[in-house]
């Protein structure tokens, strides 16, 4: 029982990590996406926005809307690194309301 209890474990610890990396990839891609609109390194500011631990493999694509890349690590022996990506881009043709 206890080693079917630990995969269990390791699979939502899995699970956990690979939407952590989801929503850092997201949240970079929107922190590239607006420092593009401003004229900045959109690359620069996308790596900026990641945690160090998946800042090192992280792949940032400017060409149209910002796409950052990042590999989430894999807790369960045998499995490969989960590779996830997001995507943002800013409207520019929307105005801000001031």
């Amino acid at each position: 029982m206890a080693p079917i209890l630990l995969c269990v474990v390791l699979a939502l610890a899995q699970l956990a990590v690979a939407g952590y990396a989801l929503w850092s990839a997201g949240d970079a891609a929107r922190a590239g996406a607006r420092a593009a609109h401003v004229g900045g390194d959109a690359e620069r500011a996308a790596l900026s926005a990641l945690p160090a631990w998946l800042e090192e493999d992280a792949e940032v694509e400017t060409a149209g809307p910002v796409a950052v890349t990042v590999r989430a690590p894999a807790l369960l022996p045998g499995v490969p690194d989960i590779a996830v990506d997001a995507a943002a881009a800013l409207d520019v043709g929307q105005a801000a309301d001031g």
